[in-house]
């Protein structure tokens, strides 16, 4: 993803407080999430917060969809990256790329989306990776 491409993502925010719809934005190396009226911005999800040096977005989980095509000897097959992101004390990010009939997961602590990413991409079939990049200085 270059740093001109923005990609758009939807889901819900949960707290103790109920669920309301989220919308997470993806541009180069920067993310923004909207929760309650409150703009989060940061270089990774585990470093939402709300302005420059202001409160961090914790105590709640985030969880959204995204398409993530998979390649395999050069034909693109769609998948879906289903998102679910704990942040509390720690964040941690757990990620289920839906493709081919198969469930892959993989689960980090400290919302290290890239190392998820890497996770799944080695239990993909041999010859198999990903058809675009996401997230790519995030």
């Amino acid at each position: 993803m270059s740093s001109e491409s923005t990609e758009v993502w939807t889901g819900w925010y949960r707290d103790r407080r109920g669920a309301e719809a989220l919308v997470i934005t993806a541009d180069g190396g920067h993310l923004t999430a909207r929760v309650r009226g409150i703009e989060y911005t940061g270089a990774s999800f585990a470093a939402l917060t709300a302005g420059e040096g202001g409160e961090a977005l914790t105590g709640c989980v985030l969880e959204w969809d995204l398409p993530l095509p998979v390649v395999t000897d050069g034909a693109a097959q769609q998948a879906t990256l289903s998102c679910l992101l704990t942040l509390g004390e720690r964040a941690d990010l757990s990620l289920t790329l839906h493709y081919g009939g198969t469930a892959f997961e993989a689960v980090v602590a400290g919302g290290d989306f890239e190392g998820a990413l890497a996770r799944l991409r080695g239990q993909l079939p041999e010859g198999a990776d990903f058809g675009r990049r996401i997230l790519s200085a995030v």
